[in-house]
């Protein structure tokens, strides 16, 4: 499905994002679908681009009337696409079905579509022309087995050339044929990270040993490469796993208004690594003692990010005013007020 003739543009981004853009159809009351500008990789990136990080997005977008939706949209959030053309492959669909709490499920449509129209060697090649580039992220459907020879080796490269890696366990086990093996790949994946994000619903997919999701949490950074883990836990908040074995956790001090959660975690993410960059961390960052006041910044802004998405029909990504203007209500296990039964 690759076009090796496609042009890439050299630019100044800090964060290159590499995986699917689509167009989420969400079912609504009266049975009709509301189409939004989706997909977990192209979430996070219009997220990080309205937080003021320079993003540029890897893969590339359809000629269609969506694929131009898409590209317009992230260019209107700063956003860089290294594949400036579009492509004549058409815009991947999923149809989203939201429950009574907000909870999205996902049938998806990814046949000879424009964001998989893309190669290993394209995609490192556009992470080369990138002179500021010092870290990269992917996840979600880019750890379809289907796709492991074109996110596997430039992970590698990406390795090897010194740049973060952050990959988000953000599992959609209900398209894959073979669960087995999608689980076997995703920790395959996973052995690539410097920083990973998972939630609660990712681990027990992942059919991980642990009485708990931070059990499974702890074994999944043990067994992997990473020196961080962020783990998500829906409304009970998140905790942030270091190698070295230090644990911070946070959630919101008041509960929030749920429109859905559509996005919350590319979002949760987007300030994640926002904040990794803010502070300077380096890849090892983890692996020995961290400071507490750093690692709560991290998961303050993180969270934050996530509220505000939730607080919004389908993904709304946060601005970095709004961001800053929220994280004040993020409340940490040893403040006044934790509720310890959270977790």
């Amino acid at each position: 499905m690759e076009n090796p003739d496609l042009p890439h543009v050299s630019c100044s981004a800090r964060v290159a994002t590499a995986g699917e853009a689509l167009i989420d159809l969400i079912a609504g009351a009266d049975g009709r679908f509301e189409p939004c500008l989706g997909g977990a990789v192209y979430n996070l990136t219009r997220a990080l681009a309205r937080q003021g990080v320079p993003t540029l997005y890897l893969n590339p977008l359809s000629r269609d009337r969506f694929g131009r939706q898409l590209a317009s949209a992230l260019r209107q959030d700063g956003a860089q696409l290294a594949v400036p053309q579009a492509v004549p492959q058409v815009t991947s669909l999923a149809v989203v079905n939201v429950d009574a709490q907000g909870h999205p499920d996902y049938a998806f449509y990814r046949e000879g579509v424009a964001d998989r129209a893309t190669s290993a060697a394209a995609l490192t090649q556009a992470c080369r022309q990138a002179d500021e580039l010092s870290l990269v992220c992917t996840g979600a459907l880019a750890l379809s087995p289907d796709d492991a020879e074109t996110y596997l080796p430039w992970l590698a490269a990406q390795r090897q050339a010194g740049r973060t890696v952050v990959v988000d366990a953000n599992l959609r086990p209900s398209v894959m044929p073979n669960l087995e093996s999608y689980r076997r790949h995703v920790m395959t994946a996973l052995q690539y990270a410097d920083v990973i994000k998972a939630s609660d619903e990712d681990l027990a997919s992942l059919n991980l040993p642990g009485a708990d999701a931070l059990a499974q949490a702890q074994h999944l950074l043990q067994a992997s490469r990473a020196c961080v883990l962020a783990l998500t836990l829906g409304g009970a908040g998140a905790v942030l796993l270091t190698r070295h074995g230090q644990l911070f956790r946070a959630r919101e001090s008041q509960a929030v208004v749920v429109v859905d959660t559509v996005g919350a975690g590319d979002c949760f993410l987007a300030g994640l690594v926002a904040a990794l960059l803010q502070h300077g961390l380096p890849t090892s960052w983890g692996a020995e003692p961290v400071s507490a006041a750093v690692a709560k910044d991290l998961l303050r802004q993180a969270i934050a990010s996530a509220s505000y998405c939730v607080m919004q029909r389908g993904c709304v990504p946060p601005s970095r005013a709004q961001v800053l203007q929220r994280q004040s209500s993020v409340v940490f296990a040893s403040d006044p007020g934790w509720l310890a039964d959270k977790f």
